[in-house]
């Protein structure tokens, strides 16, 4: 079961000699004399490849010790679970012993940014450095790719496009004639929220596989191929969790067999996969059904008048009971953003979602009936199939295994049903598949152990690797923590933590992230500061990501405001960034539905979900977003953290332990003279 479209790739090949005929990723000897591991330790020698050939490269222990780790997994197999602290490098120290090991290799990433500096950066530039001949393929998710077979469906529809989407398609047809790969992040001028791009991109729900007439020329299908034949596969986890749902699918699966992996910034593995094993039934997708079955049937079923009417009642029909049922939900379930949703709650809904899936039954009833119909119709009755048993297993709410939400998104209603615990698909679709698995990040272990993340993703033996920052946090940077707060609960947080803003940004003269746990808290700051800031606030919320992120690098003194989706995978290097402050200890919000029920959870086997689940969860999502500010050796900032309990209460003590050696001072003043390159010591009543 997959909710969100299976993902897919982004095509591209570093070049060099053609891959080996037949090439299935087994060992393939280059004439290198010794072992993995050993040519691995002598690739970063002082007087090593990497050290004559990269010019910024310089021999860091910690960054030759895991790489040797990875080359000894590779070599015997297994797990490592690697813990590379900011500044060592992990992504050199695993991708040259990917390299050495002449396997075929799937690379997993957290974020675009990563796999870009792979695919763009680091690849070639270790080509040459190596001087080992490889080919690697970098894959993206489907709804990226241009559907040949949909786009020429659209281009011949005779309804009235406006002049602006005229213009589009004539654009993507003139750019189809030239393109080797149907990414759309090719045509620069194409906007990210094109009206019709779900009409004619290659999204798998919509794929009709080998009965395309176009199956041959897609570009999913000559990535695919193009994939199979590489060294080197770059994906991210969303391809990866997507592609493992859809792997026993009649279509989807695009990724190639691979018996080595690299996850890495492994820690957000777990979240990715509770989204992707998990199911939903929204009214955008049900408006999509009936959108294409219109679509298709007016196309292909104009000289048989009988059969269309047929289709379209089953249409209409599907139609009136989704209104019908959507109709109930906004009225009958509550209100809230994100509601858990149980047996009884869903009483009042049950009979019109009931009828829903009966009426998706008796569509899917009329394509399997029909006789000389397009595999575009056939593929309508497919997914009519999958929502009416998707529709049933939401209203039933009686498997254990799931956590059954509401969710409201604009105009969108999501009914959904999400994995409690992922442990098990992620160690059977994932790891029990691969000879040989590398997962690392800068945040892994809690408490100086990885039994939180062996838990969380279901590992059983593995080889352990911690490896602390190359970083001088003594001298780089100083924890402000201050010295009079309310307890985040109390009224007046808000308005303490603004002042308490106010005071930073003035000794920092701005360049800072301020990161909240909440959207309720980031604007009520941004209210209370912004007329008192002599600083340019950048917002989350009124401009894109990427856009905020440009516009802070641009702007001189500039403070972004952020909630979640900036406190990992952002880099800022240099003194463009000099502050980070969170308000709050990042506690996952009990109420949550997936939250809470893992809390159940672990409860009802005898735990204690706060300090085996709660804590160490807040734990990595602090040190991620602490981590925004330092990034290279040459930089320095302040820290700070204005929620009382990291001093207040006895799990503060898990927090503290957990950071960085950094100086901990209790007055801005302090904040002056580290500022002024002077060394800080810890305040002695800290």
């Amino acid at each position: 079961m997959g909710s969100p479209d299976p993902a897919e790739l982004t095509p591209g090949t570093v070049p060099s000699g053609d891959a080996p005929p037949g090439h299935d990723g087994a060992h393939l000897s280059d004439g290198t004399p010794g072992s993995l591991p050993q040519q691995v330790a002598e690739a970063f020698a002082r007087d090593g490849a990497l050290a004559g050939a990269l010019p910024s490269f310089e021999t860091r222990d910690s960054q030759r010790d895991m790489a040797v780790a990875a080359a000894e997994v590779f070599e015997h197999g297994g797990v490592l679970l690697a813990e590379a602290g900011t500044g060592i490098g992990k992504t050199l120290a695993y991708l040259v012993p990917a390299i050495l090991s002449r396997h075929r290799v799937l690379i997993s990433t957290g974020t675009k940014q990563l796999q870009d500096q792979i695919y763009d950066k680091d690849l070639p530039a270790l080509r040459d450095a190596l001087g080992v001949d490889f080919t690697a393929t970098y894959m993206k998710g489907r709804g990226n790719y241009l559907c040949l077979h949909r786009f020429d469906a659209y281009r011949t529809r005779d309804e009235l496009r406006s002049a602006t989407d005229e213009g589009y398609v004539e654009s993507i047809a003139d750019w189809v004639q030239q393109t080797e790969t149907g990414d759309r992040a090719e045509i620069e001028d194409l906007p990210d929220d094109l009206p019709f791009w779900g009409e004619i991109s290659a999204t798998s729900e919509n794929c009709i596989g080998t009965e395309c007439p176009q199956f041959q020329e897609c570009f999913v299908t000559r990535m695919r191929q193009r994939a199979a034949e590489s060294d080197l596969v770059i994906v991210n986890h969303h391809l990866l969790c997507a592609d493992a749902a859809v792997r026993q699918s009649a279509y989807g699966e695009v990724i190639p067999a691979c018996a080595y992996a690299v996850i890495d910034e492994a820690h957000q593995l777990e979240d990715v996969a509770t989204q992707y094993f998990g199911i939903s039934v929204s009214t955008y997708r049900l408006e999509r059904l009936v959108s294409d079955g219109r679509r298709y049937v007016d196309r292909d079923l104009g000289d048989d008048p009988d059969a269309a009417d047929s289709f379209r009642t089953a249409l209409d029909r599907v139609e009136q009971r989704t209104t019908l049922f959507f109709g109930a939900v906004q009225v009958h379930l509550p209100s809230a953003d994100r509601t858990r949703l149980d047996t009884t709650t869903l009483e009042p809904v049950a009979e019109p979602g009931q009828r829903l899936a009966s009426t998706l039954r008796a569509l899917e009833a009329t394509v399997a009936l029909a006789t000389d119909v397009s595999e575009d119709i056939r593929s309508l009755g497919r997914r009519a199939g999958e929502i009416s048993e998707q529709v049933d297993f939401v209203l039933g709410a009686d498997d254990e295994g799931f956590v059954y939400f509401l969710e409201r998104r604009r105009r969108g209603l999501f009914l959904r049903a999400a994995p409690v615990d992922v442990s098990a698909i992620i160690r059977e679709l994932l790891l029990e598949r691969m000879h040989a698995t590398i997962l690392t990040s800068a945040t892994l272990a809690v408490d100086g152990s990885f039994d939180y993340q062996r838990t969380r993703l279901g590992i059983h033996d593995a080889v352990e690797l911690r490896l602390a920052s190359e970083f001088d946090f003594a001298e780089q940077t100083v924890l402000y923590l201050p010295r009079r707060m309310p307890e985040p609960r109390a009224p007046d947080f808000t308005s303490a933590a603004a002042e308490q803003i106010r005071a930073v940004l003035e000794a920092t003269r701005g360049r800072a992230f301020i990161l909240f746990t909440s959207y309720a808290n980031l604007h009520e700051v941004h209210r209370l500061i912004e007329h008192t800031t002599p600083f340019p606030l950048l917002v989350q919320g009124t401009a894109p990501r990427s856009v905020l992120l440009r516009d802070f690098r641009a702007t001189p003194n500039a403070v972004l405001l952020a909630t979640s989706s900036f406190w990992q995978g952002v880099d800022v290097a240099g003194d463009t960034l000099s502050c980070v402050i969170i308000d709050k200890l990042p506690f996952a919000a009990p109420g949550d539905p997936i939250t809470a029920a893992r809390i159940e959870a672990i409860a009802k086997l005898g735990g204690n979900p706060f300090d085996e689940y709660q804590v160490p969860l807040a734990i990595l999502t602090l040190l991620q977003g602490l981590g925004r500010l330092i990034r290279h050796r040459q930089d320095r900032g302040v820290l700070s953290i204005l929620d009382p309990r990291i001093l207040t209460k006895g799990y503060g003590r898990r927090f503290l332990a957990s950071l960085p050696p950094t100086p901990i001072v209790r007055e801005i003043a302090r904040l002056d003279q580290f500022l002024a390159r002077k060394r800080v010591y810890t305040d002695p009543d800290s």
